[in-house]
């Protein structure tokens, strides 16, 4: 595993409303100081709380939301705004697949968790909060900050709608997965999901059937469409049946 997917840095609930308001003031323009006044005002409801630090812990998770869709990684910025782009002209459930995609390649711990759910859902229909928890520390170390935050994610989900809760504390099943078939909304979302991922080529196939992407079922697509579409992309076909899908190396 690269240093980057190392790296945890989620470490508060994500709200799905709160994104959308992020992408919403960088698509108005406004500066970073407005964007940031504006969330202190909203969110501050959300952090209510007799703990003194609780201005901190608005104040990491504004950190956290600016770093998705105002202030991503230098290489992610193209993504960043290809990315607003489609948010200005998809549905509400799109834009769900779009901020999805943004986080993971942001933060590759979303995905990664999303991924050992996906796969425990796949083997049993439902998962628990310990299976995804020992799953996430066999992953990234035995310590107690890696299932708290794993915690974190798991209650983003639910929020997100895309794991819901059983009649049985604790077990969540998947919401019905939400149909992509946007060629272009899909070319981003595999490259956002490459970013996530860290690696170099990877079946397309694959790729698509992810389970770092169980909440979407996401339609067949084609190598030399979805290169097409986006220059960031490049893929190598491999025997005669299988396309190897990569970001495509930028120019030194």
């Amino acid at each position: 595993m690269s240093e980057r997917l190392k790296q945890i840095g989620l470490d508060r609930l994500v709200r799905l409303a709160w994104l959308e308001k992020v992408s919403t003031l960088v698509l108005a323009a406004n500066d970073t100081k407005t964007i940031k006044s504006i969330l202190q005002d909203e969110l501050a409801g959300a952090f209510r709380s007799a703990n003194k630090d609780v201005r901190g812990s608005l104040d990491k998770t504004i950190t956290i939301l600016l770093k998705i869709w105002l202030q991503p990684p230098k290489n992610l910025k193209s993504l960043r705004d290809e990315g607003l782009e489609l948010l200005k002209r998809n549905s509400s459930v799109e834009r769900m697949v779009i901020h999805w995609g943004m986080i993971s390649a942001v933060y590759p711990f979303w995905s990664s968790v999303a991924a050992q759910i996906g796969r425990l859902l796949k083997l049993q229909g439902t998962v628990t909060s310990v299976q995804i928890q020992r799953r996430i520390r066999e992953q990234y170390g035995e310590r107690e900050t890696v299932s708290r935050r794993a915690r974190y994610i798991i209650r983003s989900f639910l929020d997100w709608g895309v794991l819901l809760e059983t009649e049985r504390k604790g077990i969540y099943k998947a919401q019905k997965a939400l149909l992509v078939d946007d060629i272009r909304l899909i070319a981003w979302l595999v490259e956002a999901a490459l970013h996530a991922r860290g690696s170099g080529a990877i079946p397309l196939k694959e790729l698509i059937d992810s389970s770092a992407l169980f909440p979407f079922q996401i339609v067949s697509a084609r190598a030399e469409s979805l290169v097409a579409i986006s220059s960031k992309l490049d893929f190598l076909r491999h025997g005669l049946d299988e396309d190897l899908i990569m970001l495509k190396k930028s120019p030194l």
